[in-house]
């Protein structure tokens, strides 16, 4: 079948990913062969595609491909995340455009509409990858809330629970007030943020004022004494609970034992000492707010301060506080700030910026709050995952993350496991009451064996007397099993495809989750296995745009990765995506990329079609012919020898841009140029033979990147059998020998001779068409070569010379001198006036030089190298004018 004159990316990629399932060519079974396992970083279930999900998953897929043609048995594995915070509010938005409240359901309706919710949606981003290429085995989909990973889940919750690693406790949180749940620390993101420093009037209590003070900033005005204190959050202040000073700050010396009215509340709280406090912040008074701020909560511990909590759980306040009931936090800030300067209570406002932590799910600042949550202490995990990212067991590229690794293993902070929500695996806690009427808990994979459990304390229980926990557990805590409950390997450790396919062997992800996940898989991976679960991370960049700008909705700077694909194909997206994408840095996307990978698809279709339009007949090997396949081969050798390396380096960009090079610089516009055939003559058999295998070369070591155009193109270079793909041909990789390196360099001379003798028609204006001869002054040291720069030069002859012709334009290859004889090609007139043009201009410029070089002054005074440089003008001038003045005779003679 013809090739279309035009590549049609739309035909070609439906058809040949339709062709790769049902050919079942994605699919993995243990077998003999070495595996090579990725599983893919779970999306959110109910997600869509942008462009940072299409630069992991472009590099896993070149990975696996890659793999797969390397002889290993790749198993590539897909799947979703539930999203607790994400997919529950999404249910709650859409529950609330039909008119219902979550809280007006059940946990088993809310539960209902999303598992609907999740039916509906889930799975469109894989269905989107399938877009890209991506060649997962889809058999093996998962989903973190799918039955084998939630009893993953459950079970461990509880085994790390028996090990006393989990408990549960009263702690500051970090809560999200929109999705009213609590969030771990590394679900934080601190923005700097333009706001307010506000300086408030504590007055002091009178009767205290009375004792003898000391200090030189004792704050006064018509109503009496009072002390000052900065603070960013005046809607706190019916928080307050005491008031703090350095022991060691002379200029509030005169407060020390005395007590204060919170501004506004009314309320007399202590001033209270602690080193804690900072003199040099505001004025070195700190306002204590147990409820909300963690160091606070540390100060009232220590101080045994009253704590009032004075945040609803939707960051309105609440009746605790007395004032401002039912309002939201950031409506009272406003507010607060009016009524103390309409009741002479703020001394002053100034700007100020600061980092405010915001809710990594719905951007929203969170809230320090005082919360009984189910913790898992970290210190064993750190300990245990530690030492095999620095000893270089578990590998990242670049390597420069393992500093970031590290600093957070090193100051680990227990984890909050517990979150606020009903979408999720329910933490399987069970409470009941003893037979002394003591409130207890017990921890069980599942109610019935809960209530056996409970049973022991309280032989009269029934399963109603149980009241499971209401809370979820962190999304995170089902992903962190990922690569273990993937292959079952928590309710079935030892089963076969456990220990054939783990440990996986590469991850690809974004530096901003190694926190979250990579770290954590590391540690569940020791805990549950005893070794790694994976050999090598890959960090990806961030995706911004050709400003340097993050790509975000919000911005509006991010393209659909979806009309991408429709507008310059896959293997164009692909391509675009990967040449602006080095290891961990951050990507400048520029659409003209994926036109430039457009272009190249181009480029590969029209070269295959000139090739397969040639007429072949039997017949000898022409010499040129000979040399150029005999150079193609070593190209093809030393260019397969540097992108493994560069595989094994995780440098997977420059291997694309190697191979890039590869075919249209060495291919396309040498090696295809040095073979052709002349206008309407056929090509010999042996050398077609031989341009058809490297194009089938090329186009394995192309597929990993550009799987589309790649599988057309080698289905049709020769007639394949079904269910054949270019996916499962080997590649050849041998090392280059020092024969192909000294032929490769040698090609590398006769380039530079094709080039110079083209320079020549282009200075001089004479035709392709019109044939030359070469003359080699004094030696022709790549003789070996002549025919094949003849035909690429049209050359009729390459001659030795001592002495090159009069009208010849020479240049240098190296330090090999070359001329090509002009004759009567050229206007001698023309070229004796441009060449005294020339001359005189050189002349002027001599006689500025030497006038400069003649002046005793500037020679004296002037630094060294720039006398030397003047005297290397002077002496460079005076070879060019007498090279000029000697050609200018030799065609006058010729004239």
């Amino acid at each position: 079948m013809e090739l279309a004159s035009k590549y049609d990316p739309q035909s070609v990629e439906s058809k040949w990913y339709e062709y790769w399932l049902d050919n079942k060519l994605f699919s993995s079974k243990p077998d003999g062969r070495e595996p090579y396992t990725v599983v893919i970083p779970p999306p959110n279930v109910t997600g869509v595609l942008h462009m940072g999900h299409m630069l992991n998953n472009t590099i896993q897929d070149i990975l696996v491909r890659r793999a797969r043609m390397e002889g290993k048995n790749a198993c590539w594995v897909p799947g979703t995340d539930h999203a607790s915070i994400a997919t529950e509010a999404k249910v709650v938005n859409k529950l609330a455009q039909e008119g219902i409240k979550k809280t007006d359901l059940t946990r088993d309706e809310f539960l209902k509409h999303a598992w609907a919710w999740t039916e509906e949606h889930g799975g469109i981003i894989l269905k989107q990858l399938r877009k890209l290429g991506a060649s997962c085995d889809w058999d093996r989909t998962a989903f973190t809330m799918d039955e084998t990973r939630s009893k993953s889940v459950i079970k461990v919750f509880c085994d790390l629970y028996n090990k006393g690693l989990i408990y549960r406790g009263a702690r500051m949180v970090n809560w999200d007030p929109q999705a009213q749940t609590a969030l771990s620390d590394e679900e934080v993101v601190y923005k700097d943020e333009h706001s307010k420093l506000y300086y408030l009037k504590y007055r002091v209590v009178e009767s205290d004022v009375e004792r003898k003070s000391e200090g030189n900033v004792m704050h006064k005005d018509e109503k009496g004494y009072y002390a000052v204190v900065a603070t960013t959050r005046p809607e706190t202040i019916m928080g307050d609970t005491a008031m703090c000073i350095n022991p060691d700050d002379e200029k509030n010396t005169w407060l020390k034992g005395k007590h204060v009215i919170v501004p506004l509340v009314g309320r007399e709280i202590p001033v209270v000492e602690d080193g804690y406090v900072d003199i040099e912040f505001g004025t070195g008074c700190l306002k204590v707010t147990p409820a909300h701020d963690i160091n606070d909560h540390a100060l009232g511990l220590k101080h045994n301060l009253e704590t009032i909590d004075i945040f609803n759980d939707n960051g309105t306040i609440s009746e605790a506080a007395g004032m401002y009931v039912g309002m939201d936090r950031m409506d009272v800030r406003k507010q607060i700030e009016k009524d103390l300067k309409e009741a002479g209570l703020m001394e002053k406002v100034e700007d100020y910026n600061n980092k405010v932590g915001f809710s990594e799910r719905t951007n929203v600042p969170i809230e320090p709050k005082l919360s009984t949550q189910w913790f898992l202490s970290m210190q064993h995990f750190a300990d245990e995952a530690l030492p095999p990212v620095m000893d270089d067991e578990i590998m990242f590229y670049p390597s420069k993350y393992k500093n970031t690794y590290r600093h957070w293993l090193e100051n680990i902070k227990d984890w909050c496991i517990s979150r606020q929500l009903w979408w999720g695996h329910r933490i399987p806690a069970y409470y009941y009451t003893t037979e002394e009427g003591k409130k207890d808990v017990v921890v069980a994979e599942t109610a019935e064996l809960a209530l056996e459990e409970a049973r022991k304390k309280n032989a009269n229980l029934s399963a109603g007397d149980l009241e499971q926990d209401s809370d979820c557990l962190d999304t995170w805590f089902s992903s962190w099993l990922w690569p273990i409950s993937l292959f079952n390997g928590i309710l079935d450790p030892d089963n076969e495809e456990m220990k054939y396919y783990y440990p996986t062997s590469d991850l690809v992800t974004g530096p901003d989750i190694i926190f979250f996940w990579v770290a954590r898989m590391i540690m569940a991976g020791y805990e549950y296995k005893g070794k790694m679960p994976f050999k090598h991370v890959y960090f990806t960049g961030i995706v911004r745009d050709k400003l340097g700008r993050k790509m975000s909705k919000s911005l509006g700077n991010s393209p659909d990765p979806l009309v991408l694909i429709d507008k310059y194909g896959a293997d164009g997206v692909r391509m675009g995506m990967m040449l602006s994408a080095p290891a961990g840095n951050d990507i400048l996307f520029d659409e003209s990329l994926c036109e430039q990978g457009r272009n190249f698809n181009n480029k590969i279709w029209n070269a295959f079609r000139l090739v397969e339009g040639w007429e072949v007949a039997d017949g000898t090997q022409p010499e040129a012919n000979k040399i150029a396949v005999e150079w193609f081969n070593a190209k093809l050798r030393q260019a397969n020898a540097e992108i493994d390396d560069l595989f094994k380096k995780y440098r997977i960009s420059e291997a694309l841009m190697t191979v890039y090079k590869l075919f249209w610089d060495e291919f396309s516009s040498w090696y295809l140029e040095m073979v052709k055939p002349a206008y309407g003559q056929p090509i010999n058999k042996t050398t077609y033979e031989a341009t058809l295998k490297f194009f089938e070369n090329l186009l394995k070591m192309l597929h990993p990147f550009m799987p589309f155009i790649t599988e057309e193109l080698w289905q049709h270079i020769y007639e394949r059998k079904d269910g054949e793909s270019i996916m499962r041909d080997k590649l050849e990789i041998s090392a280059p020998t020092g024969e192909d390196m000294k032929l490769i360099e040698d090609i590398e001379s006769v380039k530079q001779i094709v080039a110079g003798v083209r320079t020549v028609r282009n200075q001089k204006n004479i035709a392709n068409k019109e044939t030359l001869s070469l003359q080699c002054v004094g030696e022709n040291a790549l003789k070996d070569y002549d025919s094949v720069v003849g035909k690429m030069a049209n050359l009729t002859s390459i001659d030795v010379v001592t002495e090159k012709d009069c009208t010849a334009a020479a240049f240098m290859v190296g330090t090999l001198e070359y001329a090509v004889p002009l004759g009567d090609m050229i206007d001698v007139a023309a070229e004796i006036e441009k060449m005294e043009a020339q001359l005189k201009h050189l002349e002027g410029f001599l006689a500025g030089v030497s006038k400069k070089l003649s002046n005793e002054r500037f020679v004296a005074n002037a630094p060294e190298a720039v006398v030397a440089l003047e005297r290397k003008k002077q002496s460079d001038s005076m070879e060019k004018i007498a090279a000029l003045k000697e050609s200018i005779s030799s065609l006058k003679a010729q004239k």
